[in-house]
This record gives C-alpha cells, structure tokens and sequence, in this order.
C-alpha cells in the first residue's frame, strides 16, 4: 500500500472514531456545557497523541535511513540500514542499500584504476630519473674529476666542491627515484623493504623503530604495495607535519589478519580535517578489503593502522 495512503487511512480511522462518538454516547449542547468541553478537549488530545504516534511508528525506518544517508562516507564503509517499515519505505531502504553498494563497487574500479596509473607513473618517472638524469650527472662527475685532476692548484678547489655538489644532486636524485619505485620491496620483499625505508626516515631530529614479524602469511603484490605505501605515508606525516622525535613502526599478526602500526609522538591531528595523504591511505585500504584507522596513541602522538583480513587474497 502507498505511503500517502497509509497515511490516509490512519488518520481516517481515527476521525471516523472521533465522529461515531460525538454522534452516539457523547454529545455537544447549546450552549457548550463545561463538561462537554472537556470531553471534546480530552478527545482532541487523544486523537493527535494517537496520530503522532502512529505517524512516528510508521516513519521510524525513513529516519533512520535520513542519519545513514546524512554520515555515509564512501572511503569508511559501514553496516547497511536494516530494511523496516512496509510497502514504499522498505522499498526505498533496499534502493538505498543497493545504490550504496553499486558506488562503492564503482569507486572502488576507479580508484584501483587511479592508483594503478599512478604507480605506472611513478614506475616511468624513477626510470628516466636513474636512466637518463643520473647517468647524465654521473658523466659530469666523471668530466669534473677529468677537468680537477689536470687544472690549475688555483681552481682545483672549486672544482672540488662542484663535484660535492653535483655528487649531493646525484643522491638526492637516487632517493627520489627510490621512493617513487621501491625497488628493494620487489627483490628482496616486505620486511627488508620496511628495514630500507625506515632507516631513510631516521635521522638527527626523527628515529623510527622497525620490528616486523618473521612468521607473517604470504602475501600477495597488491597487498604489499598497500603496506608499504601506508608505512611510507605515515613516516612522512610524522617527519614532516607531527614533529616527533621518535616513531615505532610494527607489523605483525593478529587475530583478523596482518596488522601494521605506525606510531609517532609528535603532535596528533586533533581537529584537523583529513587531507589528501589520509585520503589516498584509505582508498589503497579499500583495494584490498582492508580497514585503516588514523587517530591518537595510547600515549598521545598519531597511530594509524591498517589491519588486512586473513581471507583476502591479491596476485
């Protein structure tokens, strides 16, 4: 039956009722007697405490969905509303749910498109880096010493710390490229990956502790990538906007799966509204089923963690 009509009939029959009795056991003198006016006040109360009820029954399941649908966020996915109420609200409830599911689904494919030409991007751009940039400033390195080794005592010198400079440059170049393509998590895998990029973050100002565990289940390439993109993240939120001095690192097993945590006890987030580097987080954690969490420590600081589930599978 429609909404309208439901509607319709409930307040009809309550009408209906109101009538039957003025016109039978109760009825109304001229002039209104006080009595008789409170009989009909009392039963004016009663037939709209009667209506808001029924009303507020009938239209729980529609308000209920009006919260859901207000705090959906497509990068958190949550339980679906239950389907309640009859007919059209039912009905509405199960188009939302499926709706819902079809977007996420869709955004999920695009997403993975995204990333996947992302990581190609950075897998071409580490390439020309090392390719053509670093070879192109080794041969001046290798010009430069030419040039020191048969020139004057007076611009030797110079010459010298030309060659530093360009030899910095050279470095700077190589850890670029590294960062882009993680070639040490393709030879040698996820913890010596994870070994690799946390002594690149610790310096002077920031140390990072990494204990991964030795009895993790094989996982797949996605699933590796999406670790070690998180772990890199997350040390470069610490090292650049947390101002912490010290950052643990962890992976390891846990009940539901593979867990990582990168923990920092710099300044927190507080209010601060996400941005794009959590943002990417939380779609590379929807690429394999994951569930990611960003907020504060047990002892003040950032943690994040990303737990991946025991069943998920990835090439």
């Amino acid at each position: 039956m429609p909404l309208f009509w439901r509607i319709f009939l409930l307040n009809a029959v309550v009408l209906i009722a109101a009538t039957a009795l003025l016109l039978g056991p109760v009825t109304v003198s001229t002039p209104v007697l006080l009595t008789e006016a409170a009989v009909i006040t009392a039963g004016l109360v009663a037939m709209l405490i009667a209506n808001g009820m029924l009303l507020r029954i009938g239209l729980a399941p529609l308000q209920r969905l009006s919260r859901v649908m207000t705090t959906t966020d497509l990068l958190r996915p949550g339980p679906r509303p239950a389907v309640g109420g009859h007919g059209e609200i039912a009905k509405l409830i199960t188009t939302f749910n499926t709706m819902l599911d079809r977007l996420e689904s869709e955004r999920a494919t695009s997403a993975a498109r995204a990333l996947s030409a992302q990581e190609a991007e950075r897998h071409r751009i580490a390439q020309e880096l090392h390719d053509e940039v670093g070879q192109t400033l080794t041969a001046v390195l290798l010009e430069l010493k030419r040039v020191a080794d048969h020139a004057p005592a007076t611009v030797r010198e110079d010459l010298h710390q030309v060659q530093e400079t360009t030899r910095a440059g050279l470095d700077e170049i190589r850890r670029i490229a590294r960062r882009l393509r993680p070639g040490v998590l393709e030879e040698l895998g996820l913890p010596s990956a994870l070994k690799a990029l946390a002594n690149e973050f610790t310096g002077p100002s920031l140390g990072v502790r990494n204990r991964v565990a030795a009895d993790l289940p094989p996982l797949g390439t996605d699933t590796e990538l999406v670790l070690y993109r998180v772990a890199q993240e997350s040390l470069t939120n610490a090292a650049r906007h947390a101002g912490a001095a010290r950052v643990d690192l962890t992976v390891g097993r846990v009940a539901g799966g593979v867990e990582l945590s990168v923990r920092d006890d710099g300044r927190g987030i507080g209010d601060a509204p996400e941005g794009a580097g959590i943002r990417g987080m939380r779609e590379r954690a929807l690429l394999i089923g994951a569930d990611l969490s960003v907020g504060p420590g047990p002892d003040g600081g950032t943690e994040v963690c990303l737990t991946v589930p025991a069943h998920h599978r990835s090439r």
